[in-house]
């Protein structure tokens, strides 16, 4: 076989569970932009967010810090995606009024109110001091 041109390998590819896990992230990503676009208190939250990382960065926050506060931030923004989500699937079992659907929605919310107050307990802590000092 003198002459013949070596076989050329197939290009590689991404291993299918690779590709798969790419994907779930554009979903993931899909989901917070949507929820984004239609709830007000998320879009709240991301103001919130750009101001409390301003300050963090104006106030020059320590590592540990910042730590607590992107936990704090993850936090809110977690239970607030979960409230969303838990308010979609209870808007499609339930589309009239049932007392558990209610409730299920009253639960979601308190979560996020729970995580918020968290939130704003770990931002008086790390921002509290020094905001103080600043105005005095």
């Amino acid at each position: 076989m003198a002459g013949a041109e070596p076989e050329k390998a197939p290009p590689r590819r991404f291993p299918a569970v690779l590709r798969r896990r790419a994907a779930s992230f554009g979903y993931a990503l899909r989901g917070v932009a949507a929820a984004l676009r239609t709830e007000v208190h998320l879009q709240f939250h991301a103001v919130a967010t750009v101001a409390v990382l301003v300050l963090g960065w104006v106030v020059g926050l320590a590592r540990w810090e910042w730590a607590l506060v992107v936990l704090a931030v993850g936090l809110v923004w977690s239970l607030e995606l979960v409230n969303t989500a838990v308010e979609a699937v209870v808007n499609l079992v339930s589309p009239e009024y049932h007392p558990l659907a209610g409730r299920a929605k009253d639960v979601a919310a308190g979560a996020v109110l729970a995580g918020a107050v968290a939130a704003a307990a770990v931002g008086a802590l790390v921002f509290g001091p020094r905001l103080w000092a600043w105005l005095s």
